[in-house]
């Protein structure tokens, strides 16, 4: 069985599965019969998609055309900029990933990017990991006169977070600025409700931060297209307009494939949630492996592997998400995905960029052995890499399949994200499980909180 490419509308990204079929690796692929009966099923929860789009029953749907929000960050980013030379973005998981990624877009944290801002904006940085050391010497080293800070958290309670809140509040009272920390510090989080304290809320109002509302009905790991992504965009100087007008193509795109009779026309988030969850079903793939092939997506693997770990790792359901980025992890895990155990779905995602990047100067490609290298460019030679890895893998009898983009933008960093959100969402409902709660992670937190207040009563 062979397919066609799957088009996002105007073509901003293309995915294939031809990789992942029998007609291209033989018995390890999937067969039509395999296949139909997840296209069928997805092909209902398609037209469910579509009908929570109509009635705004699945918030995140109704992000895409939203526009208030985004006024309301940009000005609370504005005043927070004044006279600021960093931007320090506080909080873990979905409320530090996406963001990083669509920084990351702009070139943050990408070697030959400047460090100094971007276009005259002030340097951004990411601190999500708590860690003694790595804070500690943050905060020694901030200039808190022309240091600000996004501080954000769902529930305003994620101990990680108020932690990383408290030492900065703390800092800026030993450093004399008590007064204007409501100037120095926004924060992001849930309006209170009734029986469940926000603590992040609390430090607001002593110390009059302003607070921008997180969207009560969209959870952390979904919400890079939200404020909570939008601000570390902006900073960074991507447009939140062209990130959602790509997002709502994708949604757009489901819509339409809805009111289609049968599963002919299933749109991409659909039809790449049937492969793998028929893959794991029939083939035992365990592993899902996201690998682009450019710097300013590293980051989106990471996001990926929180979106796909926490919303379908329950009841011994879900696969293994792993960040990769070619063509560095070629030379680091290519040689377990080629030849290792039968279990893992390769994606590449991959811009032509063909005649880009630096050229190799013809004696000199020669002089060192690379005769085929001769005056062909750093694109040319990733875009070949891009493209012979999956063709290596279906060789070798592995399911790949392939994202190519249209060109590396806003626009189509929101499509994509949107079809990953998508498809996760999919592939949770044909696993019967609920991709929105994550029961299993509460428990570690309950011992967290019983541990510190058991030490602390030694």
């Amino acid at each position: 069985m062979s397919t066609a490419p799957n088009a996002a509308p105007a073509s901003l990204y293309r995915q294939s599965i031809d990789g992942a079929l029998a007609g291209a690796i033989g018995h390890h692929g999937l067969t039509a019969a395999d296949l139909a009966p997840w296209r069928a099923t997805a092909a209902a929860e398609t037209r469910r998609l579509a009908r929570e789009a109509a009635d705004g029953s699945l918030a995140l749907l109704t992000i895409p055309a939203a526009r208030s929000d985004i006024a309301d960050a940009r000005a609370a980013l504005e005043a927070l900029s004044a006279g600021a030379r960093t931007i320090v973005f506080l909080g873990t998981g979905g409320s530090a990933l996406g963001g990083k990624t669509l920084a990351q877009l702009a070139g943050w944290n990408v070697p030959g990017f400047s460090d100094d801002g971007h276009r005259g904006r002030p340097r951004t940085r990411f601190y999500d990991n708590l860690d003694s050391d790595t804070l500690g010497r943050a905060i020694d080293g901030f200039d808190l006169d022309t240091t600000r800070f996004v501080v954000t958290s769902k529930s305003g309670g994620t101990p990680e977070t108020l932690a990383q809140a408290i030492v900065v509040i703390d800092a800026l009272r030993r450093a004399g600025h008590e007064a204007v920390i409501g100037r120095r510090m926004l924060f992001v989080t849930e309006p209170r409700a009734k029986g469940h304290r926000n603590g992040l809320r609390d430090l607001a109002e002593a110390f009059r931060v302003p607070c921008l509302d997180h969207h009560t009905g969209v959870g952390g790991r979904f919400s890079v297209l939200t404020n909570v992504g939008m601000l570390p965009a902006m900073a960074r100087g991507l447009d939140p307009l062209a990130l959602r007008k790509g997002a709502a193509r994708v949604v757009d795109d489901v819509i339409l494939a809805a009111s289609e009779r049968g599963d002919a026309t299933l749109p991409p988030p659909a039809l790449g949630a049937a492969v793998v969850v028929a893959l794991a079903r029939h083939k035992g793939i365990r592993v899902q492996v996201m690998m682009p092939y450019a710097d300013r997506l590293a980051s989106l693997g990471h996001w990926f592997a929180q979106l796909w770990a926490e919303s379908l790792g329950k009841g011994g359901e879900g696969t293994t998400p792993v960040a990769c980025v070619g063509p560095l992890d070629q030379h680091s895990q290519l040689q377990l995905f080629m030849d290792g155990p039968r279990e893992h779905l390769v994606s590449i995602i991959r811009i032509a960029r063909d005649g880009e990047g630096p050229r190799l100067h013809d004696d000199l490609a020669r002089l060192a052995g690379l005769d085929a290298f001769a005056g062909r460019t750093i694109g040319d030679i990733v875009t070949a890499q891009a493209h012979a890895v999956p063709e290596a893998l279906a060789r070798a009898g592995r399911p790949v399949r392939t994202f190519d983009l249209e060109r590396l933008d806003a626009e189509v960093m929101g499509a994509l994200l949107m079809h990953f959100m998508l498809e996760t969402i999919i592939a949770g409902r044909l696993l019967g499980i609920d991709p929105f709660d994550q029961p299993a992670v509460e428990l570690a937190k309950v011992l967290t909180r019983e541990r510190m207040a058991a030490t602390a009563a030694r």
